[in-house]
C-alpha cells in the first residue's frame, strides 16, 4: 500500500557517485521489501559532480546487493533538500558537520550512518521488537529516539563513523567502503523489518 507521507532519509557524501549513491538504493531497495512506497531514499553530494551517474565500482556493489544503479545522476546538497528530510545519514563525520552547517535545526536528524546503524542495534538491545502501528510517525519519532541512546553506541575510534572515500582509489578502497556500510545498511534494514 502506497503510504500518503513516506518516511524520507537522504545519505550524504561529498561527490554523490560511490558512497552515498550505493546507501540510498541499497536503502531503497531493502525498505520497499519491507513497506512498498512508505520510503523514499534519496542522496546528495556536499561537493557534487552533478549529473554525473554512478562510478562503475560503486554500481556493481549495488546490483551484488540486488539493487539498481540505474537512471542515477548526482545532484548537490541544499537546505531545501535537508527541510524535506526525516533522517540525514551522512558518511563521515565531516559531512554530518557540512549538514548541520547548512541547517542546525537538523542536529537530531542527522547521524553518520554507521554511527545510527549502532544506535538502533543499542534501541533492539533495549526494546522488544513490536510492529510500528503508524509507520511514518515511528521513524519520524525514531532519530530522536536514537540520538537519546548515542552515549550507549560510541565508537571505539571516532573513525568507525566514517565510510572511506574510494573515489579514483582503486579496488581495495571499493572494498574496504563496502565492507564499512554494508553492515551499517544491513542493521538498519534489519530494524526495519523488526518494527514493520
Amino acid at each position: 500500500m502506497e503510504s500518503p507521507h513516506p518516511v524520507r532519509i537522504l545519505t550524504v557524501c561529498t561527490g554523490n557517485i560511490c558512497r552515498s549513491p550505493v546507501a540510498e538504493r541499497l536503502l531503497q531497495a531493502g525498505l520497499d521489501q519491507v513497506q512498498p512506497g512508505g520510503f523514499v531514499v534519496r542522496s546528495a553530494g556536499t561537493r557534487a559532480m552533478v549529473g554525473d551517474p554512478i562510478q562503475p565500482p560503486s554500481a556493481e556493489i549495488i546490483r551484488t546487493y540486488g539493487g539498481t544503479p540505474d537512471g542515477f545522476a548526482a545532484r548537490l546538497l541544499t537546505p531545501r533538500i535537508l527541510r524535506e528530510s526525516d533522517l540525514v545519514l551522512a558518511m563521515t563525520a565531516k559531512h554530518r558537520g557540512d549538514v548541520m552547517q547548512m541547517d542546525a535545526s537538523l542536529l537530531k536528524r542527522t547521524f553518520t550512518i554507521r554511527e545510527f546503524a549502532r544506535m538502533l542495534q543499542v534501541l533492539e538491545q533495549r526494546d522488544a521488537p513490536a510492529a510500528a502501528v503508524d509507520l511514518p510517525a515511528f521513524w519520524r519519532e525514531l532519530p530522536a529516539r536514537a540520538a537519546s541512546v548515542r552515549h550507549l553506541a560510541l565508537a571505539p575510534e571516532s573513525a568507525d563513523n566514517d565510510v572511506v572515500d574510494p573515489y579514483r582509489r582503486g579496488p581495495e578502497l571499493y572494498n574496504q567502503m563496502e565492507d564499512e556500510l554494508a553492515p551499517a545498511i544491513l542493521a538498519i534494514l534489519r530494524f526495519a523489518r523488526q518494527h514493520s
